[in-house]
């Protein structure tokens, strides 16, 4: 059997996670369909729906993504230590073994973000484990200040990337099913600009990927203190599953989304938001129902299980 790391699974990031996946599908279903990373311009005005999938959807998940892709960065650095190898080069076989994954899946659809996480690691993350926490934390903020100044968009992975860790190593991440006056501090602070700039993206698009950080932070902050609520029960049995198997449902998403462009026909592009929707629907339904049952036998998602192996050789795991 697998040797188990001493630090019991934060549930609460699985659930942000699940949360995280499913408004990326969304987000993803029309560029997926079109084979390309981003859909090309259209002149056409956008509809009501559309206005609102941008305000709602649009850019406000993938720093969510991001931010835990950094935290279980951190997380695994600590494992390894608590295992007694090296951690960096455990870290740099799964960083490695990432952008493999992601070079693959760009066979399908060439908007893939796991080779670009997987290269953001080697460059930025790999090299932070050897400073100091307070320098994760100050380049973190120096990244993201840049990164919004010269345009936002995938420029703002490095930065979400380095607070990611630096939060795991001020012990965030274990305070993060407890606490509820931080998210109530922070989700406020954070409500006025993601208001107030994604009323005004529409017409400024240099705001949009500001506008996408403070709703991602809402949407953070809002899951936390839904995990203190009476529905933490419903949100664990929901979004459980699909977090645990993320990257299984990340790559299958997009044979599911290209399967089904296939049966609905014609162009993405004029897809109604209904359309969208309900492709997103139904294929969050066949997952969630997929990484339910196959949870209850194994311990992980079948690519998460090859990850594994890929970040831990020497282990030999009889049941996954």
């Amino acid at each position: 059997m697998a040797r188990q790391s001493p630090r019991p699974r934060i549930v609460a990031l699985d659930v942000i996670r699940g949360f995280a996946l499913c408004g990326i599908l969304v987000a993803n279903v029309r560029p997926i369909a079109t084979t390309v990373g981003l859909l090309p311009p259209d002149a056409a005005p956008p509809s009501t729906a559309d206005l609102w999938l941008g305000l709602l959807v649009d850019h406000r998940f993938f720093p969510v993504f991001s931010l835990l892709f950094g935290m279980g960065f951190s997380l695994l650095y600590e494992s390894a230590v608590a295992r007694g190898v090296s951690p960096r080069l455990v870290l740099l076989r799964r960083l490695v073994a990432l952008f493999l994954l992601g070079l693959a899946h760009r066979l399908l659809w060439d908007g893939d973000i796991l080779a670009i996480y997987a290269v953001v690691g080697l460059v930025v993350l790999l090299p932070s484990s050897w400073l100091p926490r307070r320098a994760v934390a100050g380049l973190s903020v120096v990244a993201l200040g840049l990164a919004l100044f010269f345009g936002g968009g995938i420029m703002v992975v490095p930065g979400l990337f380095l607070l990611g860790s630096a939060l795991v190593r001020y012990g965030v991440a274990d305070r993060l099913e407890s606490s509820t006056r931080i998210p109530v501090i922070v989700g406020a602070v954070a409500l006025v600009p993601a208001v107030v700039l994604g009323h005004l993206q529409s017409s400024d698009a240099n705001l949009f990927t500001a506008a996408g950080l403070a709703t991602a932070t809402v949407y953070f902050c809002v899951f936390l203190l839904l995990l203190r609520s009476p529905l933490r029960g419903f949100l664990y049995a929901l979004l459980t599953p699909l977090g645990r198997m993320a990257l299984t449902n990340y790559l299958t998403a997009t044979v599911l989304v290209l399967a089904l462009s296939k049966v609905i026909g014609g162009t993405a592009e004029d897809w109604s938001t209904g359309t969208v929707l309900g492709i997103a629907g139904v294929i969050m339904g066949v997952q969630w129902v997929w990484s339910t049952l196959w949870l209850r036998r194994f311990r992980q998602g079948p690519i998460e299980y090859v990850w594994r192996l890929a970040t831990w050789p020497r282990d030999r795991v009889v049941r996954y």
